[in-house]
């Protein structure tokens, strides 16, 4: 960064960090602990839906490679369009398999960003119920390399349970890296495994 830029009030972006994911784990002992949250064992990377056979190679080499996992007893790997024209590629493990639902969550981000398509990824997330039924997703920023939670709130209304996603924000500060601005703690409606 140059003196312009800080006499201007330019800031230069945060680098994404993949391997923030790998901190889920630990989190999510803290998660339950604290607000009785566990795992449901399905997990999301977001990305704008790009055309081409350069991205569908892409897309095809990884949903192999996961596929291809010998532990994985669930549903394949799958490719899933939502309602605001975005792209997901869900995976579904046990409950029990949070560090292998993170292992495919990095392996689709950096798939994607060593084949330069790291500019369409979007966020990542792992799903959470309580005993209630209660949602919670971890979601994790890539452009921001940050975490933030997001608690819909039970019914067909598009709301958010913001009292939830607080105490988890205060009740997950030394194991995530959280996003500190809340204007960035986008609503991800329609998530696979919400």
């Amino acid at each position: 960064m140059g003196l312009l830029d800080i006499l201007l009030g330019r800031t230069k972006p945060v680098a994404p960090d993949l391997d923030q994911l790998f901190a889920l784990p630990a989190a999510a002992v803290t998660l339950e602990a604290a607000a009785g949250f566990t795992p449901t064992g399905s997990g999301a990377v977001c990305f704008a839906t790009v055309e081409g056979a350069a991205f569908e190679q892409t897309h095809r080499e990884v949903q192999a490679l996961l596929d291809a996992d010998t532990d994985r007893t669930g549903p394949p790997v799958e490719l899933r369009q939502d309602d605001y024209g975005y792209s997901w590629l869900v995976s579904e493990r046990t409950p029990d398999q949070l560090p292998q639902l993170v292992n495919d969550l990095h392996a689709v981000n950096s798939s994607m960003e060593v084949n330069g398509f790291g500019p369409q990824l979007l966020c990542s997330l792992a799903a959470f119920r309580d005993d209630s039924e209660h949602r919670l997703a971890l979601v994790y920023l890539y452009k921001r390399g940050t975490f933030y939670p997001f608690a819909p709130l039970p019914g067909t209304s598009q709301r958010r349970d913001n009292a939830l996603e607080l105490r988890v924000k205060a009740t997950l500060t030394n194991d995530l890296r959280i996003e500190q601005d809340l204007s960035r703690w986008f609503p991800v409606w329609g998530a696979p495994g919400l």
